[in-house]
């Protein structure tokens, strides 16, 4: 399955309307047939892959790199976490590296709707079936050919402590929302699916001090030699999840699991995020959340920019060299380019057909103290602390074993904690020049 752009045959261009945005020649008219509504500008011999969330710090950093790898790009995000002029800025990144090399961009196309709003779906993935197979869809097999050739899934709720608050929102758009998304790829015959998954699905097996692997957190039996050189075999399940976002995780990885067991058509891949830092070196993209974040390094900016007096320390008391938390902080390049490693071990047979996870994590661990210690020394600026209880739903530990990524995607990460600070500050400087011309 060839998922590259066939980029030479096309020359992107800008337009825009309320409910998509190309840097192709827009969709001006459509033909029914079948009941079926479908494109006739859109040249049939395009394939794509399509981002949901793809305008939030990851699925933004994804974009990026799936389309600087040659990939055309559908981006569908209903921006309740995302701002809209981050597509302008992937144009102009991509636009700039394609530039460089002489070289035309593959296509970039976005699509403003809840992934949840079947109606606006099924709308969007009707413009992207092919319409050769359905001028000669007269034979008894309806069966659609779709150019969408893998969907990458962003489209959760990620707060652990929004998620203990409100736990429904958590159940309703995170486990219902994927049951539906899936029933709706399933019906458009679009069964490649990389899945947005968490460590925090370890629970508190993570406060092992064991590297965690894959195997920990199965959802069919399996068997592997686990550190002490031991056959081990695990049964479906999971140990003390923590908190409403980890359940709502690792139950989507059971419903996909189950899914592909019983279609094997299916090709699911869950990438196990462990915890994703820094921004793209162009530092024109970044973690800039509409609400208030929570996760560590957001929250280290407010208080570098101003924006909050002291950082809070959620625990020095854990069982660990300095008594603060210690993670596996990945760069988001490194991992956005894990999605791109799991779609071209997806398109290249080397990850089989069914369920399969990956940990993408660095297999070191940092505690919060380091991270200050590092935001510190490369923006030369101190920052102010202060030690509180521990953040309900938080672990002591939690460290990846990333080798069967290493091994069967192909992928490691290249990047350091120091240099995630370094784009951060990079970043940030960016966003000072644009204030002050705007200012």
């Amino acid at each position: 399955m060839d998922i590259l752009s066939d980029s030479e045959a096309w020359s992107p261009g800008h337009s825009h309307s309320s409910s998509v945005c190309d840097i192709d020649t827009p969709l001006t008219e459509r033909s029914t047939l079948f009941g079926i509504s479908t494109p006739d500008l859109l040249p049939s011999d395009r394939q794509f892959i399509a981002v949901v969330g793809g305008l939030g710090y990851i699925g933004s950093h994804t974009c990026l790199e799936l389309l600087k790898a040659g990939y055309n790009t559908i981006i569908i995000d209903n921006l309740s976490n995302s701002y809209r002029g981050v597509f302008g800025r992937l144009e102009t990144l991509v636009n700039a590296h394609y530039d460089a090399r002489c070289e035309p961009a593959p296509l970039i196309r976005f699509h403003e709707a809840d992934y949840r709003d079947e109606s606006a779906m099924r709308q969007i993935l009707e413009e992207y079936i092919e319409p050769p197979h359905i001028l000669n869809n007269y034979s008894h097999d309806n069966t659609l050919t779709s150019r969408i050739k893998g969907v990458i899934h962003f489209g959760a709720f990620k707060s652990v402590s929004e998620s203990i608050q409100e736990p429904l929102k958590y159940y309703a758009n995170n486990v219902a929302g994927l049951i539906e998304f899936c029933s709706i790829l399933n019906s458009f015959n679009i069964k490649t699916f990389v899945f947005s998954s968490s460590a925090t699905v370890y629970g508190s097996i993570a406060n092992s001090g064991k590297p965690l692997r894959e195997e920990y957190c199965t959802h069919q039996t399996e068997s592997f030699i686990d550190h002490d050189g031991h056959i081990k075999t695990v049964d479906g399940g999971c140990t003390g999840l923590t908190n409403p976002y980890g359940r709502t995780k690792w139950m989507c990885e059971a419903i996909l699991s189950d899914l592909a067991v019983a279609d094997p058509d299916w090709t699911i891949v869950a990438l196990r995020y462990f915890n994703p830092v820094g921004c793209d070196g162009s530092g024109l993209l970044g973690e800039d959340p509409r609400g208030i974040p929570t996760n560590l390094m957001p929250v280290v900016v407010k208080v570098l920019t101003g924006q909050s007096p002291i950082l809070n320390v959620f625990g020095t008391d854990y069982p660990t060299p300095d008594g603060t938390a210690i993670r596996d902080f990945i760069h988001v390049t490194d991992l956005a380019r894990g999605h791109i490693a799991a779609l071209a071990a997806a398109s290249d047979g080397r990850v089989p057909k069914g369920f399969r996870t990956y940990n993408l994590g660095s297999g070191k661990g940092h505690s919060v103290l380091d991270v200050v210690s590092a935001i510190e020394a490369v923006s030369s600026s101190k920052v102010p602390i202060r030690s509180v209880e521990r953040r309900e739903g938080d672990v002591g530990t939690c460290v990846a074993m990333p080798m069967r990524a290493e091994i069967e995607l192909d992928w490691r990460t290249e990047k350091s904690l120091e240099s995630c600070c370094m784009d951060i500050c990079n970043f940030l400087e960016h966003r000072k020049i644009e204030s002050a011309l705007v200012g």
